[in-house]
C-alpha cells in the first residue's frame, strides 16, 4: 500500500472521527485544502486562520488517521483522506439544503418529501429574509427573462413586479404562456390592469384558465425547469421560491400542469 499504509491506532467509533472533523471548523476546510494540492504548515495556518500550534495538533491528528502524510515540509491527503473530505464535503453540503429546507417546509407541497435525497443538493432554494423580502420574486425574474416556454399552476409569483413587466415583454415576442388561476386572481388582475390585460389575452400565445381548487403553492415550467413558489395570499408574500432541472421533479411539475390545466376552463378575451 505503500505511503498510505502507516500504522495507527483504530479510534472508537467512526462517529468520533466525524465528531472530531465537526467539533472545530478549520479542520474539514484543511484536509479539503491538502486534497487539491500538497501545502506547507504555514500556508495551512493562513489558509485556515489558525496559529501554528493548532494546525500542528491538527495535522498530527490526521497522520495518526492515515488522512494525510508528510513530504520534506509539505503535507499531502492520502486516497483515504481524500475519501473522507469528499464525503465530509457532501455531508455539509446536504446540510446546508436541509437547513433552508427546514425553515420553510411548512410551506412546500406534501409531493416535495417525496424527492429523492439525493435530488436536493441540485435544487436552488431563495427563501425571503426580513433585510432582503423580495429575493425569491428577483430569482423569478432573472428565470423569467431566460425562458420561452411558460406553464404556471397559481402564478401569483409572475403577475408581482417586477416580473409582471418581464411577463409582457415575454408575450410579445411570441413566447408561448399558460397561466391557471383561481377566479378571484383574474377578476382582481382584471380590475386593476384592465386595458393591459384586454391587450394580452388577444395574443394568440397568451392563454388564461380558471380553476376554483388549486394547489396551496404555484408550480411552473420555464422551458426545461421546474418551479414550486409558496404564496401567502393574506400578506400577498412568496416566502420561497424553489427551481431545479432535475429530470424527476420536472415531471411531477409537468404533471401537475397537464393535471389542472384539462380541468380548468377557458378564460375568454373581454
Amino acid at each position: 500500500m505503500g505511503h498510505d499504509s502507516i500504522p495507527h491506532q483504530n479510534a472508537e467509533s467512526p462517529i468520533s472521527d466525524i465528531a472530531y472533523l465537526a467539533r472545530s471548523e478549520h479542520r474539514v476546510p484543511t484536509l479539503v485544502a491538502l486534497t487539491e494540492r500538497p501545502r506547507s504548515r504555514s500556508e495551512l495556518c493562513e489558509l485556515a486562520g489558525v496559529s501554528s500550534s493548532t494546525i500542528r495538533r491538527t495535522l498530527d491528528e490526521f497522520e495518526d488517521r492515515v488522512w494525510i502524510r508528510k513530504d520534506g515540509y509539505q503535507y499531502t491527503a492520502t486516497r483515504l483522506g481524500e475519501a473522507i473530505a469528499s464525503a465530509m464535503q457532501d455531508l455539509i453540503e446536504q446540510v446546508e439544503t436541509e437547513r433552508k429546507l427546514r425553515d420553510v417546509w411548512h410551506w412546500l407541497p406534501e409531493e416535495v418529501s417525496d424527492f429523492p435525497i439525493e435530488t436536493w443538493d441540485a435544487m436552488t432554494i431563495t427563501v425571503a429574509e426580513p433585510d432582503s423580502p423580495y429575493r425569491p420574486i428577483d430569482r423569478f425574474e432573472s428565470l423569467l427573462k431566460e425562458t420561452n416556454d411558460l406553464r404556471l399552476v397559481r402564478p401569483e409569483i409572475a403577475l408581482m413586479e417586477p416580473c409582471f413587466e418581464v411577463l409582457v415583454q415575454l408575450i410579445d415576442e411570441g413566447v408561448d404562456v399558460v397561466l391557471v388561476a383561481r377566479p378571484e386572481s383574474h377578476t382582481y388582475f382584471l380590475s386593476t390592469y384592465p386595458e393591459r390585460s384586454v391587450e394580452m389575452m388577444q395574443q394568440d400565445n397568451f392563454t388564461v384558465l380558471e380553476h376554483d381548487s388549486l394547489p396551496p403553492c404555484g408550480t411552473g415550467l420555464l422551458d426545461e425547469r421546474a418551479a414550486i413558489s409558496c404564496y401567502e395570499q393574506d400578506s400577498g408574500t412568496v416566502h420561497v421560491l424553489i427551481d431545479t432541472d432535475v429530470a424527476a421533479i420536472r415531471e411531477w411539475a409537468q404533471s401537475v400542469c397537464d393535471t389542472y390545466a384539462s380541468e380548468a376552463q377557458p378564460v375568454e378575451p373581454p
